[in-house]
């Protein structure tokens, strides 16, 4: 007890040296873009380090940064021990007694509900399908989440032992009774809705009276621009051209129709679409997005959720990797001979 007191005590001195530090620095740098120190926010002072201090360097934790000290340094458990120096937790000597805490709550829950299971069927009881648990919209927690959320280090192994009994309780027939627990290892999905931007549009209208959406969306170095026209016959023309002509290849349209596949809406709605730069895969990819974001202001939101998860409304950043000096490619080596 005595060696955590010590080390306790040399923790808590670092950090306030370290804050310290930080609100001078942070002050410093105000004064520097002649902001106001009381008032600056963190992406004050993100913007402030990225125009003083560019950087090229493709990993972000390896720019230069300020920020707090408990964002970036680990956090250091609270004491586990009674002033007598008995542990709190029967799973104090495990090594890692909130992880195995855990297990060992989740192993009695899994017998609880097959118990309870077993009880329903022994008094003729049916279980009622509509009330399984649904998981749709939401994801487990990744290994530095839950490593976060316990406040120990997880081996791999140890990891997919947590998730792999998460999935067994969840999917027992009773499994909803125990939700709120479930869900306290796993992300909901649906808040990511708000980091979109998906607020509805009105619907405008052309010389003749039509209405449409319009929208604009990018891949790679390709840049589109779709109006939609919400009562059609499915015609679509890209650039002035016929849809067939401009896309001759079958996956490039299949690329830009499959927002129109999944929200029902082929030979419904008539499309004019204006792309410029980029290859015919960036231009169909460039399309398909704007054509997505049209599609959101006149379905309901249910079908707006199903767009979200089939990755249509999030913009790909993906591109060309360079050719890498002494290397043939991207990745590929030069073939090796024997001198």
């Amino acid at each position: 007890m005595r060696m955590y007191l010590e080390r306790a005590q040399a923790h808590n001195a670092f950090m306030s040296e370290e804050i310290a530090e930080f609100e001078m620095g942070r002050r410093h740098l105000a004064n520097i873009m002649g902001l106001d120190p009381e008032n600056i926010t963190q992406d004050d002072i993100d913007k402030a380090i990225e125009y003083l201090l560019p950087s090229g360097l493709f990993v972000k934790k390896a720019r230069p940064m300020l920020k707090h000290p408990l964002e970036i340094l680990p956090k250091q458990k609270a004491a586990q021990f009674g002033l007598d120096g008995r542990p709190y937790s029967s799973f104090f000597y495990t090594g890692k007694p909130t992880y195995v805490e855990c297990l060992h709550n989740l192993s009695l829950k899994l017998v609880e509900l097959k118990k309870y299971e077993g009880d329903r069927i022994t008094l003729g009881v049916k279980f009622d399908q509509s009330q399984q648990l649904k998981l749709t919209g939401s994801q487990w927690y990744d290994h530095n989440t839950m490593e976060d959320k316990f406040s120990e280090k997880l081996s791999e192994q140890e990891y997919n032992v947590l998730i792999s009994t998460l999935e067994h309780l969840s999917k027992l027939p009773y499994s909803y009774m125990e939700r709120v627990l479930i869900f306290q290892y796993r992300l909901d999905l649906k808040r990511q809705n708000l980091m979109l931007n998906l607020e509805k549009k009105a619907v405008q209208y052309d010389a003749k009276g039509k209405g449409f959406h319009e929208d604009e969306g990018k891949r790679k170095t390709a840049m589109a621009k779709v109006r939609l026209y919400e009562k059609g016959t499915g015609i679509v023309t890209v650039n002035g051209r016929p849809f067939l002509d401009f896309f001759p290849r079958l996956a490039d349209r299949e690329q830009v129709l499959f927002p129109l596949q999944l929200t029902d809406k082929l030979c419904k709605v008539d499309i004019e679409a204006t792309v410029e730069h980029g290859g015919t895969s960036g231009q169909a990819g460039a399309i398909r997005l704007a054509l997505s974001k049209c599609l959101i202001q006149m379905v309901p939101s249910g079908m707006v959720e199903k767009l979200r998860l089939a990755g249509l409304l999030t913009h790909d950043p993906r591109r060309l990797e360079r050719q890498k000096p002494g290397q043939q490619g991207a990745r590929r080596k030069y073939t090796w001979e024997k001198r």
